[in-house]
This record gives structure tokens, C-alpha cells and sequence, in this order.
């Protein structure tokens, strides 16, 4: 019906697992955190989700999106690092957040890009990755990300300048 295959689908599922998990770190407590359990499902989700997007071939070989899965495991991972022992403040907190909310905002242009070329069926809303209509909307939920992105490290950035744990 929507021309995706079972493995696909599958991958579009953890895919939709690890953007939920890491909206709701963001939104529960302003930053994707590895040592809280829905962070810690946020990373590996994630490297689950782009490990599979390796196998997916629609466009008939390395493709943007695999450009798109590599970036998202450099940013995680360096994320990672900054976020291993670090205290609750300071610059290398505000790394690792800025870097997990990143990967959050690299979900959205797969996602869109799928979802808009595909419905509804018969007359997508988006021809592709090039449309404007859909460089628009992930321009726009870049300026959404850059903003959460401003406010933590503003946050973070505060709490180690008055020494607030």
C-alpha cells in the first residue's frame, strides 16, 4: 500500500521508538541524559535504527539518508563521550545535550522525507527531497531545535557559572 517493505516497516518502527524517547527526555527534563533509563533507550535505539537504515536501499545505493544514519552515530557517540561522568553543569554537559538533541532533529528528515513522498497514496505532498514544501518544514523544525539547543545550553551553561549542581 505505501510501498515499504516488512523490514521497512520494522525499521520505521524503532525508528519512531528512539524519536518518542528522546521528545520525551527533552520534554520531561530539557535534555537527553545516558544515565536516565529513557536516555539509555534513546542511544540504543537509535544506533538500532541507523544500523538498519544501512540495509535500506530504495534509491539503489549510498544515499544521503546513509550519510544522514553515519553523521548521526558520530554525533551520538561524541555525545556519549562528553556525557560519561560528567557533572550536571559546565561545558561538557552542555555537549552531550547539544549533541543528543541533534540526533533527535536528524530523525525528522528521514521521517519526513518517508512519510511525505508516500502520503496520502497516489498524491504525495512532497515529490522528494529536493521539494521546497519539505525543505521548508525541516528548515523550520531545525529553527525548533536551535532553540531548544539555545535554551540548554543557556541552562547548563548558568548552573556552572553560579556553581548549582
Amino acid at each position: 500500500m505505501l510501498g515499504i517493505t516488512t523490514f521497512g516497516l520494522f525499521h520505521t518502527a524503532i525508528s519512531l521508538v528512539s524519536l518518542f524517547a528522546g521528545l520525551y527526555g527533552l520534554a520531561r527534563y530539557g535534555e537527553i541524559r545516558y544515565a536516565n533509563p529513557g536516555g539509555r533507550l534513546y542511544v540504543l535505539v537509535t544506533i538500532v535504527t541507523c544500523a538498519t537504515g544501512f540495509f535500506i536501499v530504495r534509491h539503489g545505493g549510498f544515499s544521503e539518508a546513509h550519510a544522514l544514519g553515519i553523521a548521526t552515530l558520530v554525533v551520538l557517540a561524541g555525545a556519549w563521550f562528553a556525557d560519561r561522568d560528567a557533572p550536571d553543569r559546565g561545558a561538557r554537559r552542555c555537549i552531550a545535550a547539544l549533541g543528543y538533541t541533534l540526533t533527535v532533529f536528524f530523525h525528522f528528515i528521514p521521517g519526513f522525507n518517508e512519510t511525505l513522498t508516500r502520503i496520502p497514496v497516489g498524491a504525495p505532498f512532497v515529490s522528494g527531497p529536493r521539494d521546497p514544501v519539505l525543505l521548508a518544514l525541516v528548515g523550520a523544525t531545525f529553527g525548533v531545535f536551535a532553540v531548544i539547543g539555545a535554551l540548554q545550553a543557556r541552562r547548563l551553561l548558568a548552573k556552572a557559572a553560579v556553581g548549582i549542581s
